[in-house]
């Protein structure tokens, strides 16, 4: 736990206490902040558990920042602390921060992507309903006849877009996701979907959380250039869900090598090259991080609701994720 702490530094992304001259003391931000950081380290489920375990033990209570167990806060004021930090691109700061001071400097050989599903414990929100199109009779337009415009796909625009608009145009509400497991059987979930870019070592290097019923396609081209403003990579692996033409164009244009699986067509499959099949064996490693991710850092645990709760509660998840697999590396 102190070395991850020590990796993180997640003191230097919060504010200080300021000075208070009326009203009730506010409780210090830096040691709320280190106390999550312990709650995805120990994969804690509850915000109950973490106060219990604070509460009862004195050295993980003095490394967050108190000293007598009556100093523990309250669950109302975490409540408000977890609030706080879900503001817009906090914990991605944190994240950007690390990767910018360990990864960024050094040559990345392969960017691993894929997604997991969130489970989340709210309701799917409702979809508006769709426009009505206007009816046309079937065939060539008379002479004269407005046709109108085909409507633009999301990634043609993302292809024009930067980072930043590209992802602010995914969707994020609670919806239903269906994905195909390993087994080939068809699953269904309510919550979110995290999409993550790993390194050949097992950084997380890029983070998205969108709605669940996302394809993994329409996240592909946003992390490809995130990424690529964040570190110097040579290949782009990813599975057959993101085989299309506009992709893997984006891969060449930032200087990437796209290695994408391809999907069985009437019953064909277009098997890789002996080197690219080896190379594409690597995309086990993003595969690991979400095994570590969920059953040690607490992102198969998720009690709180909304996006941006949600997408807060897994990126500390995945903060600890870096830390400690950067601490095995060195070690």
């Amino acid at each position: 736990m102190v070395a991850v702490l020590e990796v993180v530094r997640i003191e230097e992304h919060v504010a200080s206490r300021a000075l208070q001259w009326m009203g009730r003391k506010r409780q210090d931000r830096r040691a709320l902040a280190r106390a999550f950081v312990a709650k995805a380290v120990y994969g804690l489920p509850t915000t109950e558990a973490l106060i219990e375990s604070l509460r009862g033990g004195n050295d993980l209570r003095r490394i967050c920042g108190w000293q007598p167990e009556d100093q523990v806060p309250s669950a109302s004021t975490f409540c408000r602390a977890c609030d706080e930090f879900a503001t817009p691109q906090w914990c991605d700061r944190v994240h950007a921060a690390l990767v910018k001071e360990h990864v960024s400097a050094r040559l990345v050989g392969h960017i691993c992507r894929d997604s997991t599903e969130i489970e989340a414990r709210e309701k799917p929100a409702k979809k508006p309903p769709k426009a009505p199109q206007a009816k046309r009779r079937v065939g060539r337009p008379k002479k004269g006849e407005e046709v109108g415009q085909k409507r633009t796909t999301r990634l043609p625009r993302q292809v024009e877009q930067s980072a930043e608009e590209a992802l602010a145009g995914l969707p994020t509400a609670c919806d239903v996701g269906a994905k195909r497991n390993s087994k080939g059987r068809r699953q269904h979930w309510i919550g979110y979907q995290t999409h993550l870019d790993v390194n050949d070592a097992g950084l997380p290097i890029s983070v998205v959380t969108t709605s669940a019923s996302l394809h993994d396609s329409q996240a592909a081209i946003p992390l490809e250039k995130l990424t690529a403003q964040r570190v110097t990579s040579l290949y782009s692996v990813m599975d057959s869900a993101s085989e299309a033409r506009l992709i893997a164009q984006v891969c060449r244009d930032l200087g990437h090598v796209p290695i994408i699986d391809t999907k069985t067509r009437n019953g064909i499959k277009v098997p890789f090259d002996p080197a690219t099949a080896q190379r594409y064996q690597v995309r086990t490693t993003v595969e690991r991080a979400y095994s570590r991710l969920k059953d040690e850092f607490g992102a198969r645990h998720v009690r709180v609701r909304g996006h941006r709760k949600v997408h807060s509660h897994t990126m500390f998840g995945v903060v600890a994720l870096f830390a400690d697999q950067l601490l095995k590396l060195v070690i």
